[in-house]
């Protein structure tokens, strides 16, 4: 089950749970969006259509933020112009949770919730236990590991 859409002037083809990137949108309410142009629709098995009946595409809104850096450079050989220009693009990203059309819904399953990380606060107060070494004094070091190989010659000499 998939849909196509236009958002932004782009086109996406989405299925449930799919995560996408979309230019810049208002916020809906409760972080849902709707996305009112859908272009196709497919109930799988090879059957795509344009949807006769109202079709409906929500997602919710997963994260905002701004592309990487592109480098705009204008540049004339000897005539000494030479121009810079970054832009970073903003995004919303959207799971689709639901697509719906002619009496029937396709749902995303549930994300589970994620616990916080409990911090250990008594770990990090407890002095360290381990004494420095004095200087002067080299320190052992450790023997070097033997590989696979040579472990498994060891055994069968025994």
């Amino acid at each position: 089950m998939y849909a196509v859409i236009r958002a932004g002037g782009k086109q996406y083809r989405v299925a449930p749970g799919d995560v996408i990137r979309v230019e810049k949108l208002a916020t809906g309410t409760d972080g849902h969006v709707e996305f009112q142009e859908v272009l196709a629709v497919s109930a799988g098995d090879g059957q795509i259509g344009k949807p006769q009946a109202e079709a409906r595409v929500v997602g919710q809104l997963v994260e905002e933020g701004r592309g990487a850096k592109i480098l705009v450079f204008h540049y004339k050989r000897k005539k000494q112009y030479k121009k810079l220009r970054g832009h970073r693009q903003s995004y919303t990203a959207v799971r689709i949770t639901e697509i719906a059309f002619d009496g029937q819904s396709f749902k995303a399953p549930e994300l589970p919730k994620k616990e916080p990380k409990v911090k250990k606060a008594a770990a990090a107060h407890e002095p360290e236990t381990a004494i420095p070494a004095a200087k002067g004094h080299a320190k052992k070091k450790a023997a070097p590991k033997k590989s696979a190989a040579k472990k498994a010659a060891a055994k069968k000499k025994k």
